[in-house]
């Protein structure tokens, strides 16, 4: 066995799945309090990819670089989840709001038509073509060559480990957040029964603005990690990660937040073993095999709970 080609296809696989785990969260938490599959989402996540790029661009490169290289990290990641969760915040008051009661193809129809605006609004004003981190030779191309070695012979950059680190911190914040503060079970309620909730006195209309809020900002962390650990940033690349991420977080289950990091993980992993033991031009056919056999063998995903039906 191959076991330099496993352990490099495991590691891309995870770094893949992390990024993806954190986009299929966001999916998971509107899908519980509204039962809305946000497909604006993705566009959300490359938003996100691109205004880490204009925080390096800012900054300069590397001879140029006036701030410490983890400074800078840190301002692009502060940036883009301000500015993703502030964009969600946008999105749900001006496109989703009206929608809440209405036929649920009229709120997936209007996600669509926000995720064209998205990403026609970049197309135009960013161009076509591929962005670069590492456009301006700062100190990110160090992320790569810096690092450490496995046994099997298997380099792994420190962009990986921030990567893979970083995603990890934040779904144990998240979950924390989830588990122990009065907005976070408030969000679980409002997730059980939107009407009881209200009732029981919950400011419902705060509790989904916090979720988008908060979804959008962990889609906006993706995209900086995306940017990253692949380096390259383009307008439609919200599409193809926002679709791995909606199926990760159907095969973990959506409105599972645990499952939605188990199905980042599944769709990493096979879209990795599946390029590195097959072949490129099928993984995307895998994956989709993957989604049908959860979906086949476990309807409601490897987490995932049968829903409740009131009467």
């Amino acid at each position: 066995m191959n076991w330099n080609l496993f352990v490099t296809e495991l590691v891309a696989g995870i770094t893949h799945g992390s990024v993806y785990a954190l986009i299929a969260l966001g999916y998971s938490m509107v899908y519980g309090i509204l039962k809305l599959l946000n497909f604006a989402h993705g566009d959300i996540y490359m938003v996100g990819a691109f205004i880490g790029f204009g925080i390096v661009t800012v900054f300069g490169g590397a001879e140029s670089l006036s701030v410490n290289v983890w400074v800078l990290l840190l301002v692009m990641f502060l940036c883009a989840m301000l500015g993703g969760g502030l964009l969600g915040v946008l999105i749900e008051r001006f496109a989703y709001r009206r929608l809440r009661n209405a036929p649920r193809i009229a709120p997936l129809i209007t996600a669509l038509g926000v995720s064209f605006f998205l990403e026609n609004a970049a197309l135009l004003l960013l161009g076509g073509q591929f962005q670069s981190y590492d456009s301006y030779g700062w100190k990110g191309g160090e992320l790569w060559t810096r690092g450490f070695t496995l046994p099997a012979g298997v380099h792994v950059g420190v962009a990986q480990v921030i990567v893979v680190a970083g995603a990890v911190l934040l779904m144990i914040l998240l979950t924390v957040f989830v588990q122990r503060t009065q907005l976070g079970k408030a969000m679980r309620a409002t997730s059980f029964d939107r009407e009881a909730a209200a009732m029981m006195g919950i400011d419902v209309d705060r509790v989904i603005v916090a979720t988008f809020f908060i979804g959008s900002a962990l889609a906006g962390a993706a995209g900086v990690f995306n940017g990253l650990a692949y380096q390259q940033v383009w307008p439609y690349m919200g599409f193809q990660a926002g679709l791995y991420a909606f199926i990760a977080a159907v095969v973990g289950g959506i409105g599972n937040l645990p499952g939605a990091v188990v199905g980042g993980l599944v769709i990493g992993l096979a879209q990795s073993f599946s390029i590195g033991y097959i072949s490129s031009t099928f993984s995307d056919a895998i994956v989709f095999l993957v989604l049908i056999a959860v979906l086949i063998l476990r309807p409601t995903g490897v987490l995932g709970r049968a829903a409740v039906q009131k009467v």
